[in-house]
């Protein structure tokens, strides 16, 4: 009876034991990595990145107010359109007499500034730097529409022979003339530049051409 009785706790052992083996050789699943989605950049116009720095300038100075602004050119974008990964502004405060430069960025790559909004340290500022600030409500014409002028005015020849020319652009008071305007550069300098439209920032108005 007792030997019966091993007998069966063997065969049930030895039962269990063909099921684990049979359950520990199965195929485990396998599963399918998650695919890498690209970080693609965000390509802005200068009143886009004037408006959201104006915002962060305003936290840092309530007084400060814009001197400078300019597009940058990279491997994301050659400028065309008047958008751009990377746009700079300085801004001025009177009331602390110093200035800093803004950065907006919508850049993925690593050695542009990180995407939204950067600032650099304080430098102090002369006194002439307050005839060269002006007010960002005076920019009504953004850069896409005063590369659509530069182009009516000269620029789409130049992009006709090299279609990936670089265009810059850069956004200034001037003072002499007491007006905003737009320089449209068919180059990333003066020395190489293919040529140069100079377009009023708040009428759209064609001003001059230039090299």
């Amino acid at each position: 009876m007792k030997a019966t009785r091993l007998t069966g706790i063997a065969a049930i052992l030895l039962f269990i034991g063909v099921i684990f083996v049979a359950c520990s050789s199965a195929p485990t699943p396998t599963t399918t990595p998650s695919p890498v989605v690209k970080k693609e950049p965000a390509l802005y116009t200068g009143k886009n990145c004037l408006s959201q720095i104006s915002y962060s300038a305003a936290r840092w100075q309530p007084d400060a107010m814009p001197v400078h602004l300019e597009s940058g050119i990279n491997e994301e974008s050659t400028g065309h359109d008047g958008k751009s990964t990377i746009w700079r502004a300085m801004f001025a405060s009177p009331a602390r007499g110093t200035w800093r430069t803004f950065t907006c960025s919508g850049s993925r790559l690593k050695e542009e500034a990180s995407m939204g909004v950067t600032s650099s340290s304080e430098i102090a500022s002369s006194p002439d730097i307050a005839r060269a600030m002006f007010q960002p409500m005076s920019l009504i014409v953004d850069s896409d529409k005063a590369f659509a002028t530069a182009q009516d005015n000269g620029g789409a020849n130049i992009l006709k022979n090299n279609p990936q020319q670089p265009v810059v652009y850069s956004l200034d008071w001037d003072f002499s003339k007491k007006q905003l305007v737009w320089v449209v550069m068919y180059g990333t300098s003066h020395s190489d530049a293919k040529g140069v439209g100079v377009i009023d920032a708040t009428s759209g108005k064609f001003l001059r051409a230039g090299k």
